[in-house]
């Protein structure tokens, strides 16, 4: 099945990925919104489980290795096109996570790869659910409680 016009939603996965205080956002390198400003993420192969999709996503698209938390959010992403059909249908687990070592380096579907501030993320562009993702997983954080 081709990611364009499918016939059922496709599973995918996203990270907010925090390092003092910044969020890693990358420039997506292949459509959909090739050149536009994402979480890292992607789909989901056969056999995964979320968890381990994520974290197979974050080391090709970045190359960190990051402290896995738990999901913030699932979110549907449907785009349709000029003519209404459903170009693409996505379902997406976002999870939390922390960064643990290395030097975000942008690969596979990432074309760059930046540490921005979450207080500040108007210039990037992003879709309006992942602005609320990020918003959403710096809520929690904000609200923890370190024992």
């Amino acid at each position: 099945m081709t990611r364009q016009y499918p016939d059922y939603p496709r599973p995918g996965v996203g990270a907010v990925i925090w390092k003092e205080g910044r969020v890693l956002l990358i420039r997506r390198a292949a459509e959909p919104r090739k050149g536009g400003w994402s979480l890292p993420g992607g789909l989901q192969h056969l056999g995964e489980t979320l968890s381990q999709a994520v974290l197979r996503e974050i080391q090709e698209e970045t190359g960190l290795a990051v402290h896995l938390g738990e999901i913030v959010a699932v979110v549907d992403i449907i785009q349709h096109d000029a003519e209404g059909k459903v170009e693409y249908h996505y379902t997406v687990a976002d999870y939390e996570a922390d960064w643990v070592m290395g030097e975000a380096t942008p690969g596979d579907d990432a074309a760059e790869a930046v540490w921005a501030d979450p207080m500040n993320l108007a210039k990037f562009d992003l879709p309006f659910l992942q602005q609320e993702v990020i918003a959403k997983a710096l809520a929690r954080r904000r609200n923890s409680i370190v024992l």
